[in-house]
């Protein structure tokens, strides 16, 4: 082959596997640039593989062949670019975001004698390569619809400056809807016409849109794909619809299945078809994982092969594997959806004004507290501005500002101009990322933003009890105001070790920025949206309650009111100087909430002993995994330490629990809603 050497642009996740096709092929990497050179050195480090400051000393280093992974917007103009300085090139998919630029690059590539191939790596799938040998056979006959089925996921967005997926209400489409528009070309010829609708149903907080559906007019039939961010499990499904037969291409577990329509009675041509419908993924789907757990079947094995036949054409002067001819129409059929989503985006976000000033701010509006907070001070006749990711139903007395806690710019327009900042807002679940993204990056953002702003008269800042050492003292010692900080949070869980790292930013800002703060620690809180069954107290498993222990651990609970109340209380005092008040109404196990809760016989307990063996074993069984036990021997010393727990502080908001843990579990029974 002759000397071709690759110049990577873009450092994003899809460069690993473009690092990987070109070393199976054998390509040499001159290197790789990123405007981003944080993400450059990372990625330059994890493979091997030569950092460039630009795309000219990529070049000057040797490149002659470009693969272009920036963010669809940069398409266009690092593809010219790269054309211009004489450089064979690779596009990541779409091509660009306007047919003009598909041109100009066409235009381009012809006036220097250079090549240019578009990322339509699905067209090279092994499940899609032997469907489309399937419709060309005949198998199928002729073929008149084709369906598409892909539910997705976007990567943890960990903070930073939005990424597009998010800042922009069109991208999905264009990411996704793109593969879909090459593959209903390939099976159903040129496409006569696109229309598409868009809604949120919530599945990913960050996204505009994240159900798309479109209906798609070809040449020769008709076909329409669904994209989702709300379907779990996640699938990748297609389904060609012939007038001999039926198949269906899963791209998530890697089989084709295959119903014919067979001269024999119709009875018998069911029993047949279900027989080697329901034969073919047993026999695929384990073959396929051999293939995979081998190295022969590869993770994103299209776009591999694609990059192989991509330098093969180069070299024999073959037609390249997807053309700017063939992607230049997809491009206007993507964009013409795309900038009206785009647009309904920015509509959207038009129709939440904030004013001047505002009374209140509140961050985690949407969450169980936050929520509760916000009904409070509505009910007092307060204004309030919330900050939410989702848009909610509009209401007197209530501001909207839209935007995520990793987002530094979202933060600073919902923080200008208000008097008081009640940070309620933090991650509850998921990986480390969304942890370090709203609860870390989150925090420090709300930090900036008051330093920055200027006019804010207090922040109160939401922290956790789970922030202390519960495993460390003696049994029964209690836990206060005075305990100190948990020595091993990684070992605690995600949750514990962000709230630990936002509570020590939040006394680093008091101490060094001045930021007018009082801190809360609420226990474990009840009632309202959060019920009173946890897996604190118990697990449930069918139709039994598994408690871990005896059941005779104290917990810290505290109700949501009572939460609510030290607030109201805190936002309201003179409080300023980082203090720290500890929220607690305890003084009930495990064994007297479930007594209230369940019949006794349908509590199954595991001894303590036993639970501390399981967890040691989990610890090995995962760490040859290089995976960490939730169930860690450190961890369970903590949640099941027998401790006691009280608040040295509450007397500096005069703060003592109105209705109680006792009246509490009353009033949730009593709501039915406690489990």
């Amino acid at each position: 082959m002759p000397p071709f050497r690759a110049g990577l642009v873009g450092a994003g996740q899809i460069s690993q596997f473009h690092i990987a096709g070109l070393r199976r092929i054998p390509i040499d990497i001159v290197g790789i640039y990123d405007l981003n050179s944080a993400a450059a050195e990372a990625t330059g480090a994890k493979f091997g593989v030569k950092v460039f400051s630009s795309l000219d000393a990529l070049v000057e280093a040797g490149a002659n062949v470009i693969h272009v992974l920036t963010p669809p917007k940069t398409h266009a103009a690092v593809a010219l670019e790269a054309l211009r300085l004489g450089c064979h090139v690779l596009v990541e998919k779409p091509l660009a975001e306007d047919p003009a630029d598909c041109d100009r690059i066409e235009a381009e590539a012809i006036a220097r004698g250079l090549e240019v191939c578009v990322n339509h790596s699905l067209l090279f799938d092994p499940q899609i390569v032997r469907a489309l040998e399937a419709v060309r056979s005949g198998k199928l006959g002729k073929v008149v619809s084709v369906d598409i089925l892909r539910a997705s996921v976007y990567p943890p967005y960990e903070g930073g400056p939005m990424p597009p997926q998010f800042r922009d209400g069109g991208y999905p489409f264009r990411d996704l809807g793109i593969h879909c528009l090459y593959l209903l070309q390939a099976f159903l010829g040129p496409i006569e016409d696109v229309t598409a609708e868009w809604q949120s149903l919530g599945g990913e907080p960050n996204l505009a849109f994240d159900e798309w559906r479109a209906s798609v007019r070809c040449k020769n039939g008709m076909g329409q794909f669904q994209l989702s961010w709300n379907v779990k499990p996640v699938q990748n499904l297609i389904i060609v619809q012939g007038t001999k037969g039926v198949l269906r291409v899963d791209l998530s577990l890697m089989f084709l299945g295959m119903r014919s329509a067979l001269p024999l009675p119709g009875p018998i041509v069911r029993v047949v078809n279900a027989a080697t419908d329901s034969i073919r993924p047993l026999i695929e789907v384990p073959r396929n994982v051999v293939g995979f757990l081998l190295k022969r079947v590869l993770q994103y094995h299209g776009l591999q092969d694609l990059i192989k036949a991509f330098y093969a054409s180069l070299a024999s002067g073959a037609r390249m594997p997807a053309t700017v001819a063939d992607a230049k129409p997809l491009v206007g059929w993507i964009e013409e959806i795309a900038r009206r989503a785009d647009a309904d985006r920015i509509a959207h976000l038009e129709n939440y004004p904030l004013s001047d000033t505002v009374p209140y701010l509140v961050t985690g509006a949407s969450g169980s507290l936050g929520g509760a907070i916000v009904e409070r001070l509505l009910a007092e006749g307060k204004k309030v501005r919330i900050f939410v990711r989702r848009p909610p139903a509009p209401r007197e007395n209530v501001e909207v500002a839209l935007g995520d806690l990793g987002d530094a710019a979202a933060v600073a327009k919902a923080v200008k101009g208000a008097e008081i900042v009640i940070h309620a807002g933090a991650a509850m679940k998921g990986p480390w990322e969304a942890f370090l993204c709203a609860t870390i990056v989150g925090t420090q953002n709300v930090l900036d933003a008051i330093v920055a702003d200027g006019n804010v008269k207090k922040l109160v800042h939401i922290s956790s009890m789970s922030v202390v050492d519960w495993a460390g003292a003696k049994a029964g010692s209690p836990i206060s105001e005075a305990t100190p900080y948990e020595p091993h949070a990684e070992n605690r869980g995600s949750y514990t070790r962000a709230k630990l790292e936002a509570e020590h930013l939040v006394l680093a800002a008091v101490r060094e920025r001045g930021v007018p703060t009082v801190i809360l620690r609420p226990g474990q809180i009840f009632g309202g949206k959060i019920p009173l069954m946890s897996a604190a107290i118990a697990r449930r498993l069918g139709g039994r309650y598994l408690v871990l222990g005896e059941g005779d651990v104290s917990l810290p609970l505290v109700h949501m009111d009572d939460v609510v109340d030290a607030v109201m209380t805190a936002a309201a005092s003179d409080l300023h100087r980082g203090e720290i008040i500890q929220l607690i109404d305890s003084g009930v196990t495990q064994n007297d909430v479930l007594h209230k809760l369940v019949d006794d016989k349908q509590v199954v307990r595991v001894p303590r002993r036993l639970v501390f063996a399981l967890g040691g074993f989990s610890e090995l069984a995962l760490g040859a995994l290089k995976r960490k036990s939730p169930l860690s021997r450190y961890r369970l010393r903590s949640a099941l330490a027998h401790r006691t727990y009280q608040s040295e502080h509450a007397g500096l908001i005069a703060w003592h629990p109105r209705v109680g843990v006792a009246q509490g579990i009353e009033l949730e029974v009593a709501r039915g809603s406690a489990r």
